[in-house]
């Protein structure tokens, strides 16, 4: 009772801004799986609002992490006016197991080295903690990028380490986003294996 007691208080005591940012999130959501256009600001005014929320909360990494996914917004909003959405559909791959043993490996090591130096030269919170889900986000959106099915298994990760960095700071609004972000993970690799199945299966359906 203790913790849906701090839950629910803690989101009476929140910033109008929080709740305006999952807001902003959600609807990037709906309209991106529509491939509206109008994702693309909704995803930028969110981030904003997340890159200064963490950083005046000490979560350095985070607020990092959202500024880079600001230029994203922007990057998107250009590629989509201009049309190159249409582009050719890219199938979906799977890497090998080895490959995603080095990936995680080095980006382990490369979130640990951050981590040192948040730790100890800024003013940063759980320095380690925010400084992986940084590093593997960064990595993941590129294999999103490149559609490769393991990516949605890399998220549920992500996303649960960040619920408890969410917790640990306050931000309960933010907390629920990335549960539900969680589900969608599951969800995503859930269809995309489905997919990726479908795709083996042609070449030998021809033969």
């Amino acid at each position: 009772m203790d913790f849906v007691t701090q839950i629910l208080s803690g989101f009476t005591a929140m910033s109008h801004w929080e709740y305006i940012a999952v807001a902003l999130s959600m609807a990037y959501l709906l309209l991106a799986i529509k491939e509206n256009l109008w994702c693309w600001p909704a995803a930028f005014f969110s981030t904003l609002i997340y890159t200064i929320m963490y950083w005046n909360g000490a979560l350095v990494m985070e607020s990092l992490l959202n500024f880079y996914y600001m230029y994203m917004a922007v990057f998107g909003w250009v590629v989509w006016r201009k049309g190159k959405a249409n582009q050719a559909q890219r199938l979906i791959t799977s890497w090998p197991v080895n490959r995603h043993i080095i990936l995680i490996v080095l980006t382990a090591l490369v979130s640990l080295a951050i981590g040192y130096v948040m730790q100890n030269y800024t003013h940063a919170d759980f320095a380690y903690l925010d400084s992986f889900t940084t590093c593997f986000a960064v990595v993941t959106t590129y294999l999103v990028a490149k559609k490769v099915l393991e990516n949605w298994l890399y998220w549920i990760v992500i996303d649960a380490a960040s619920m408890y960095l969410y917790y640990e700071k306050g931000y309960y609004p933010t907390l629920v986003l990335f549960v539900f972000y969680t589900v969608m993970a599951a969800w995503g690799f859930k269809t995309w294996y489905e997919e990726y199945e479908q795709s083996q299966a042609k070449p030998m359906a021809q033969l």
